[in-house]
């Protein structure tokens, strides 16, 4: 194909986490002709797919920043549209609790950043009530600050959701495609891929942690991607019942800390570690971490030993030494950059895509017209929620586990965005991700699926 007959796009969205598929839905439905391209075989190939899919508030987010007015967007949109696409929501709240004394003397400041951030429903919790409420956390709790909108989500079918609703608006998608190059031709981009030139108007780079090494192909970028990593414990289900709402700890200037949270899907999830590292690859588990997770875990949680690990996962947040995000449009060069996006890019993604696309009406363009959004229907995943398997779709349980019908994996792989890889399968059905870790199914899913993903796991993925 020569340069002339290159298809020219209004926007490429390089990156297909959360945050890309968020961004490229915001201008689909804009009216821009819009492509993303991601270098994994599926999307949430990288950051996204490992995180502790809670919905935030922003309560403790830096005020006046990028990130809060980002989270506090995505929230509301996200609640606006969520029943619309199928995807639960467990309102669970949250109290942030004082172990010690020093701890507890940062709830007034907790609360007050809380307040200053607009949310007003944060409060103090005593001692007394706070075991009233949580029977089971270890004597040692003081007290808690209370936040009574802290939800839980999924966290793979709701940018999932995103990619489809872009891809009804028309745009189009493209997945094992590496960006290695580019350049600006003063009203356009050619950039150089794996899969041979693409050309676009307007290029926006949410490629998580490799953001600062795909932002040189625009200029030398202010920021440095400093990968740091998170480790999880995935319990089994009979876990989730000792806790009723988020267990969250007072965070510290690095880090939220180690959270306990039930799952959209049963569970029960202690983590994240915090590893500072160069690796931008490297996510995977350590035993030692691990056990040390486990024991923070215990003295929060007494009787969490009594219950048994079912998995154990591992992912990259693409920090930067800065606190805020790094959005910023790159002046005469139609490129915006949407970087340093951490943990709580799940919550942000529309809000960050709203963000971007009132940047680029101010320093690029405009499109249109506005399309009239689809709301495809998302296959119910939560616990709380009727499945399909109980529904009864006519087929039977291949995962008795997590109750993962044949049906279920078959409509994943015939989707107008199928599953191309044993990871992306899991994610859209919840296949092989129980408690036996796929002991009893992989065979049958193996033969269901042969010839139509990658076997391999994506880095990352629960094991």
């Amino acid at each position: 194909m020569t340069k002339d007959t290159i298809p020219l796009y209004d926007v490429i969205v390089i990156g297909g986490g959360v945050v890309g598929c968020a961004v490229m839905r915001r201008f689909s439905l804009a009216g821009a002709k819009t492509l993303l391209v991601e270098k994994g075989a599926d999307i949430l190939s990288g950051a996204s797919k490992a995180n502790s899919a809670i919905l935030h508030t922003g309560f403790d987010a830096p005020p006046d920043s990028i990130e809060v007015a980002c989270m506090q967007a995505g929230y509301t949109e996200y609640l606006d549209i969520r029943q619309d696409l199928n995807l639960p929501l467990l309102e669970t709240g949250a109290l942030v609790v004082a172990w010690d004394e020093e701890q507890l003397a940062q709830q007034d400041g907790i609360i007050a950043k809380a307040h200053e951030n607009g949310v007003e429903d944060v409060a103090r919790v005593e001692r007394d009530a706070l075991r009233q409420a949580e029977p089971n956390l270890a004597k040692t709790a003081l007290g808690a600050v209370e936040v009574p909108r802290e939800f839980v989500i999924d966290p793979w079918n709701s940018p999932l959701a995103y990619l489809r609703q872009a891809v009804d608006a028309g745009a189009e998608h493209r997945f094992k495609t590496n960006v290695t190059g580019g350049e600006f031709g003063g009203n356009a981009w050619r950039l150089e891929t794996s899969q041979g030139a693409i050309s676009g108007r307007i290029v926006i780079n949410c490629s998580g942690n490799q953001g600062d090494i795909v932002q040189k192909i625009c200029n030398e970028p202010e920021f440095e991607i400093r990968p740091r990593k998170g480790q999880f414990l995935v319990y089994d289900k009979s876990a989730s019942s000792l806790i009723n709402a988020i267990i969250l700890p007072v965070p510290t200037p690095t880090t939220k800390g180690v959270v306990l949270t039930k799952t959209i899907f049963g569970n029960l999830l202690l983590g994240p570690t915090a590893e500072e590292q160069d690796d931008r690859q490297n996510a995977r588990v350590d035993h030692d971490m691990l056990q040390g997770l486990i024991e923070v875990g215990t003295k929060m949680l007494p009787d969490l030993p009594q219950h048994a690990v079912t998995a154990t996962y591992a992912g990259l947040r693409p920090a930067t030494q800065f606190k805020d995000y790094q959005i910023e449009a790159e002046a005469g060069k139609n490129w915006i950059g949407v970087n340093g996006i951490r943990s709580t890019g799940l919550t942000a993604a529309l809000g960050i895509a709203a963000y971007v696309e009132q940047l680029c009406a101010e320093k690029f363009a405009e499109f249109g017209p506005v399309k009239t959004p689809t709301f495809p229907q998302m296959p119910m995943l939560a616990q709380h929620e009727e499945r399909s398997f109980q529904e009864g779709d006519g087929t039977e349980i291949v995962c008795h586990c997590e109750g993962v019908t044949r049906g279920d994996i078959e409509r994943a792989l015939v989707a107008d965005i199928p599953a191309k890889s044993l990871g992306g399968l899991r994610r859209r059905t919840r296949v092989m991700m129980g408690r036996c870790n796929g002991f009893y199914c992989s065979a049958k899913v193996a033969a269901l699926t042969k010839g139509k993903i990658t076997p391999a796991l994506d880095g990352g993925d629960e094991t």
